[in-house]
């Protein structure tokens, strides 16, 4: 894969970033007095001034501009040497997780029916859950795109992955923080195809990444290869920027992306046993027939059709063969001599037992069911152990209490619901995302929070909690408000989200759609053209399109208002004319 040299990015500091002169100083010493007495209320100004010489000549020559706040905090402490501020009103740090193809079933926080992930549940016991949190591509570098920008596709351009490479010159949270004093770093997986831009430290994987022993492309655009499982290894790099390669001085934000999730689900050797004796029933919508679903029934995610029994099933054997044989086989190539012979030991004796019941029809599909379930679990235990690890140390270098931890995923997907693995549709189960945050010192707000979120609202939500400004260009919505246990009453009552990676793998077709609290509107195009319509009260599994019914045409017209507003918002130029979706 051909990476793009880092773009160079000329860096604006506005006026209200910079200290204006003198006066403006004593004025902030007058503001500083928290000591009482007139000796260190006359100090407070005397250190104010003295700081503004010191930090202006170091401009001068560093370049480097302080938020406002940050020389505020200073000239507080020097005008009151024996007390030090409380740690509430310090820049908040922000720790970011993110992984990829983590759905909500899989998170006992949010669903108890398969399996616990107690350190998941920590961020959400010690903090807030939405539930009803939602991404506005749900695809994994578009995703990314959308959550960094805090922008539609239609808006930073990198529609799909297949042909776009992110512009990475353009505007992104982490550069405004680096604007106003912040260390960014990013480790994991970036998948844009650019270099990233606008962190102080990076190491990311090419591409999706592997499981065992991965290459990382470092700052230097170096590829080295590390040994190990990868959801450690990525989980050990940002422990170790946090501990040995920042500036404790200063606030930070780093951003975790872990490949965990992604199919194929390889999990850590220690793992591998886990799972075994649990049996999951099949969804409901199991073996849906997509009546009134055109584009649904073209899909190619099936479980049944088509889940590799190699590349995703790990029925290796040589006299057997598979589209992606060749794949799995150089995954797997990649373990050293001990993480083969455990892998080997683990799943010769199931691949001998699988050949040997030559199941057919339905018990086949449930087969296949079970082991899709097992092995993705496992991967998810993996993750919750590493994240398990990530709180541990802030708790112990307390920094738990003036930190944000997020947790999140670049999207749902489906746990056999209609039938699927994957994601991509505008279907509950892969638009919804688990959104959860552990809270730091100062904000009081616990349990769930109902209203409609989405991905792009975390980029203007770190800018705020922050204190950066929040450019006008930003097309999501802060979710501080909600933080603080507010209830705005404008807040938004519909979504919008597009979809545009076809004909590609999986084959799901163009769409876009409005969800509201009760209804979803999706269109279908391009090689196709089809509406679609739920009562999400009603129908909760979307398997009943009402589109066409005549009691419905109010709610459709209404809906298509709503639609036709929010592309007008957001500027999708598909509104226009769906050969203009990717103008």
């Amino acid at each position: 894969m051909n990476f793009m040299p880092e773009a160079i990015v000329r860096r604006r500091y506005t006026s209200g970033y910079l200290l204006a002169n003198h006066t403006e100083m004593e004025i902030i010493g007058n503001y500083m007095v928290i000591c009482g007495s007139p000796n260190r209320w006359l100090s407070s100004i005397f250190a104010a001034t003295i700081l503004y010489k010191l930090v202006f000549m170091e401009k001068l020559q560093s370049n480097l501009f302080f938020p406002l706040a940050g020389i505020a905090a200073v000239a507080s402490l020097a005008s009151c040497s024996n007390k030090r501020r409380p740690a509430e009103q310090l820049p908040l740090n922000i720790v970011y997780i993110m992984t990829d193809d983590h759905t909500a079933q899989m998170m006992s926080c949010y669903d108890t029916r398969y399996m616990e992930t107690p350190n998941l549940d920590r961020i959400a016991a010690d903090g807030v859950r939405f539930t009803q949190s939602f991404v506005a591509n749900s695809l994994s570098g578009p995703s990314r795109a959308c959550m960094i920008t805090g922008k539609h596709s239609c808006a930073n351009k990198f529609y799909d992955n297949t042909t776009c490479v992110f512009d990475s010159s353009q505007q992104t949270f982490p550069k405004l923080l680096q604007k106003i004093g912040y260390q960014t770093a990013l480790v994991g997986k970036w998948h844009l195809e650019s270099l990233p831009s606008g962190f102080d430290y990076w190491q990311i994987v090419p591409g999706q990444g592997d499981y065992y022993n991965p290459d990382f492309i470092t700052q230097n655009n170096d590829t080295i290869q590390k040994h190990g499982y990868i959801t450690n290894l990525i989980t050990d790099d940002a422990i170790d920027w946090i501990e040995n390669k920042r500036n404790p001085e200063k606030p930070f934000c780093l951003l975790i992306h872990h490949k965990a999730i992604h199919r194929n689900w390889l999990a850590d050797t220690c793992n591998l046993a886990l799972y075994e004796d649990k049996t999951f029933p099949l969804p409901d919508n199991f073996f849906d027939d997509y009546e009134g679903r055109p584009a649904a029934a073209a899909q190619e995610m099936s479980i049944v059709k088509d889940m590799d029994m190699i590349y995703d099933l790990k029925m290796l054997r040589p006299d057997k063969n598979t589209r992606l044989k060749s794949l799995y086989e150089k995954y797997i190539g990649r373990m050293d001599e001990g993480q083969r012979a455990a892998w080997d030991k683990f799943y010769t004796p199931v691949i001998d037992d699988f050949y040997r019941q030559n199941l057919q029809g339905k018990e086949l599909a449930n087969w296949k069911f079970q082991r899709y379930m097992r092995d993705y679990m496992k991967t998810v235990k993996s993750l919750d152990d590493n994240v398990g690890r990530v709180l541990d140390y802030l708790k112990e270098k307390g920094l738990l209490d003036n930190t944000l931890v997020v947790y999140t995923s670049d999207q749902g997907f489906y746990m056999g619901e209609h039938g699927w693995f994957d994601k991509r549709f505008m279907y509950e189960e892969s638009m919804r995302t688990p959104l959860i945050m552990r809270l730091p010192k100062g904000f009081d707000r616990r349990g769930d929070i109902t209203e409609m979120v989405q991905n792009i609202d975390y980029a203007p939500t770190f800018l705020e909690l922050a204190g950066a400004e929040i450019p006008s260009d930003i097309q999501g919505v802060s979710l501080v408000p909600l933080l603080k246990d507010e209830h705005p009453k404008d807040w938004r009552k519909a979504l919008y989200y597009h979809f545009y990676e076809y004909p590609a793998e999986h084959m799901v077709k163009r769409h876009y759609g409005v969800r509201t609290d009760r209804y979803k509107l999706i269109h279908f195009y391009n090689d196709i053209n089809w509406w679609e319509l739920y009562d999400l009260q009603a129908d909760p599994s979307e398997m009943h399109n009402l589109y066409g019914q005549p009691e419905y045409e109010p709610v459709v017209k209404e809906l298509k208002e709503e639609m036709l507003k929010l592309q007008e918002q957001y500027n999708d130029p598909v509104r226009f004319s769906p050969e203009r979706d990717k103008e």
